[in-house]
């Protein structure tokens, strides 16, 4: 299974906060074995996103947006998404009795018109109840096409997250992704003309070819670090493939290599 990562929030763009949902939803794809082979960010414009949903399908099978669920004017991934999969958005009562419960909690008895929105879903979705916050987190699902909305706010997105990962996108598929990362010793253990992306890549020459498991390097100020990536049934499985490529480029390397252990 392939997948896409939608971000969505012009304060992504303008540089004024850092997109960790990204980052966190990357991994958490990865340890569910999913592909990902793109993330976008995109400001908050119907359009924009409504394009950047049509470019994510062409290309991968599961869309998670993050970002856009709240009760402003520019907040519209919800009403993009229904309209790629050609519905209407339908006021949902779990979702409503959810906000008005969440706003008392904080004191506010008066449910004001745009938090009312926050309960207008997608016709068909499956609701996930935000426990963190008001905006619930979407699924939609037609034909080979999976859409999870998320709300922005990390907590929030990571809470909704975990509940969609256990419920729904773990029977997606029945692949692992682990990762070992092998670092190499830096300058002040090695000589310069040693201790180079070149000169490491140069020596482990076709074993970057391989597939499955993959193995990459990466520039680093204090020493190139190698990852090894396998894919298997379970994590056994896939440690068991990496081995025998782990062992090789230790052999390789041999003192040059500082420390080895798995990736987080």
């Amino acid at each position: 299974m392939v997948a896409e990562i939608i971000c969505v929030g012009t304060e992504l763009l303008l540089g004024d906060i850092v997109n960790t949902n990204a980052q966190y939803l990357s991994k958490e794809l990865a340890r569910l074995g999913i592909d990902l082979y793109f993330q976008t960010t995109v400001g908050d414009n119907h359009d924009r996103v409504r394009t950047a949903i049509d470019q994510a399908f062409s290309r991968a099978d599961l869309v998670i947006l993050t970002g856009g669920l709240g009760p402003t004017k520019d907040d519209l991934t919800k009403s993009a998404a229904a309209a790629y999969f050609g519905k209407k958005l339908v006021f949902n009562e779990q979702a409503y009795d959810h906000v008005k419960k969440k706003l008392d909690s904080y004191g506010i008895h008066q449910v004001t018109d745009s938090q009312k929105t926050q309960a207008m879903v997608p016709e068909g979705a499956a609701v996930i109840m935000n426990p963190e916050g008001l905006a619930p987190g979407i699924i939609m699902a037609e034909g080979d096409k999976v859409m999870i909305l998320l709300p922005g706010p990390p907590k929030e997105m990571k809470s909704i997250f975990e509940k969609c990962r256990d419920l729904f996108i773990s029977k997606l598929t029945n692949r692992v992704i682990v990762s070992i990362n092998i670092k190499c010793k830096g300058p002040d253990e090695l000589p310069l003309s040693e201790i180079g992306e070149s000169p490491i890549a140069d020596l482990l020459g076709d074993i970057l070819d391989k597939d499955n498991p993959s193995v990459a390097t990466y520039s680093k100020e204090d020493g190139v670090l190698i990852r090894v990536t396998a894919s298997g049934r379970n994590r056994e499985e896939a440690l068991t493939i990496m081995k025998p490529v782990v062992m090789e480029i230790a052999d390789i390397l041999k003192d040059k290599i500082a420390w080895v252990k798995e990736a987080d």
